[in-house]
């Protein structure tokens, strides 16, 4: 995967689309042939986060059933990934939506936390140099813009134990036992509201 750093110039048309998917729906955006989103929020959150640190695609936002050559293969590569017929993307992203503490966590994730593998958020947080940052890392994987494609849900509890994910604990659990990485035993995940 290769992630772009912001660049000056005329800004792409931005396309917004809500996906089924086997943890639930996926709000996905493209800017042009680059992915910018896809997690849980719904389509007007993530134009009101794109006003706060992307105002140069305000106006450039499509959300329609319409969809893209981009839109189409990051929906391909998540149903393989999903259902089990891959174990990695190729594709084209951009960190602009996420706060800088948030890049830096996301992009440490690729190093730590390969498939199949979990850490805490004390691991994280040494593996980024700060130590004693553990809850500050689980407050940063919480704004990751790029959820599934940038693997913050491959970071447990420091027993092991399922906390936070922006599409529920019962996401979570389903994306590590699709690794292989069930939950230790005697480790149960907490019930989750939010999940459908």
């Amino acid at each position: 995967m290769r992630i772009r750093a912001r660049r000056p110039g005329a800004p792409a048309l931005v396309h917004i689309s809500v996906r089924p998917s086997a943890v639930g729906p996926l709000t996905l955006a493209v800017a042009g042939r680059t992915l910018v989103y896809c997690g849980f929020a719904p389509p007007v959150a993530v134009r009101r986060r794109m006003a706060r640190a992307a105002p140069e695609w305000c106006g450039q936002i499509l959300h329609s059933a319409v969809t893209t050559e981009a839109l189409e293969e990051v929906g391909a590569q998540l149903e393989a990934y999903l259902g089990g017929r891959s174990r990695e993307f190729s594709l084209l992203l951009d960190l602009r939506l996420a706060p800088l503490f948030t890049r830096e966590a996301v992009t440490a994730l690729g190093g730590l936390v390969p498939y199949g593998r979990t850490a805490t958020y004390g691991e994280l947080a040494a593996a980024m140099g700060r130590p004693t940052a553990a809850r500050a890392v689980g407050t940063a994987l919480a704004a990751n813009p790029l959820c599934v494609i940038l693997p913050c849900h491959r970071i447990v509890g420091s027993t092991g134990r399922l906390t936070g994910y922006a599409g529920g604990l019962r996401a979570k659990q389903y994306l590590l036992d699709l690794e292989g990485r069930p939950l230790a035993r005697g480790v149960r995940a907490a019930p989750d509201a939010r999940w459908r």
